[in-house]
């Protein structure tokens, strides 16, 4: 396995100007050996563009790419070791599951004794041993991505797995049972993954730390739990959850954010110099409170939805619009009602330009 060390910038066109020149801006990162790390964002941001670069099939026009401390920004995919898996699955249709499977540790002159126990515990894995002897072209599409996974987890040596949305075209059902496996595999064989994904669900349930990007951005890296609970930009904030975060523009004097013709008190604690600031919250930290309770403001109730695990309340006040995720049966609030939503809190949040202040 290898340590992965990034400096770099990369636009596709001559001389880049200006930031929207660039498929990727200025960035630094490291992906540890032994790793499982997700590329998180939107169509475009730049993730797969990222991937390529550390696979070897892109240059980038600044900066280079470091595996274990050597400089390999000028190496193919080939002398860098490296495995990648596709969006569609690439394989053999004329070749059995096994053969699939083998090629590439035959094209690497390896022992047909040492062949047969990796194919055969690498198949275990995905659960494919009783398809072995199968022509691929017979297969479900489920399962010849399992064959295009295994291919790039059976060799022993590989530097790093790198998957470029390999679940898009599967059933969300298996989705689920092969993210659970891949999960499985990584402890079991402890390789370096990094996984490319606009599926926040796939890359927070899959990886240890997540890369989120927008705009040839690395915004933040972290855990679940710390894109969660503490965005430090406004893009993971709202792109993260189901709803995302709430935001509020407003100002503070040092003691009280005003927004939306509130005054709200500033939750113990919190030190927040005078200016302009959004605050933002988390639906799930957002809870209905006593009328007049410190920190609360009064809302409009414009839809109630009930999705059988929550309710989502959404509601308005001077054209601004939160959302709560409340427990079921927790309300009994109607469109129009007014509902006094608790807004200050622990979990509350503060963002200027767009970033989190400490």
């Amino acid at each position: 396995m290898a340590r992965i060390e990034l400096d770099l910038a990369h636009a596709y066109r001559p001389k880049p100007q200006q930031d929207s020149d660039y498929a990727l801006l200025p960035l630094k990162m490291t992906f540890e050996d032994g790793g499982a790390y997700a590329l998180l964002g939107p169509s475009g941001c730049g993730k797969t563009t990222l991937l390529n670069i550390m696979s070897g099939l892109v240059t980038p026009s600044q900066g280079g790419v470091k595996f274990d401390g050597q400089d390999v920004t000028q190496r193919t995919p080939q002398q860098r070791n490296i495995a990648q898996v596709f969006q569609f699955p690439v394989i053999y249709d004329t070749m059995t599951v096994a053969e699939n499977l083998a090629f590439p540790l035959r094209n690497r002159k390896m022992p047909a004794a040492q062949i047969k126990q990796r194919v055969g515990a690498i198949a275990d894995m995905l659960e494919l041993g009783d398809q072995l002897n199968q022509r691929a072209a017979n297969l479900a599409a489920d399962a010849k991505q399992k064959i295009s996974l295994g291919r790039g987890l059976v060799r022993p040596d590989v530097s790093a797995v790198l998957f470029d949305e390999p679940l898009t075209v599967i059933d969300p059902h298996l989705k689920w049972q092969l993210r659970r496996k891949l999960k499985q595999i990584h402890h079991e064989l402890k390789l370096t993954l990094i996984y490319v994904t606009h599926d926040q669900v796939e890359a927070l349930t899959f990886a240890d730390q997540v890369v989120v990007m927008t705009r040839g951005r690395a915004v933040q890296v972290g855990s679940a739990t710390d894109l969660f609970e503490r965005p430090r930009h406004t893009f993971v904030g709202d792109f993260i959850g189901s709803p995302g975060m709430n935001f509020l523009a407003g100002r503070s004097d040092g003691a009280v954010f005003e927004t939306v013709g509130a005054s709200l008190p500033l939750p113990a604690g919190c030190a927040l110099p005078s200016g302009d600031y959004k605050l933002g919250v988390r639906p799930e930290y957002l809870t209905l409170a006593v009328p007049n309770t410190p920190g609360t403001l009064a809302m409009e109730v414009r839809q109630v939805q009930d999705v059988g695990t929550h309710v989502i309340l959404s509601a308005v006040r001077e054209g601004a619009l939160l959302k709560a995720r409340l427990a079921p049966d927790s309300t009994q609030l109607k469109v129009g009602d007014t509902a006094w939503l608790q807004v200050m809190g622990a979990h509350t949040c503060f963002y200027k330009d767009d970033e989190i202040v400490a």
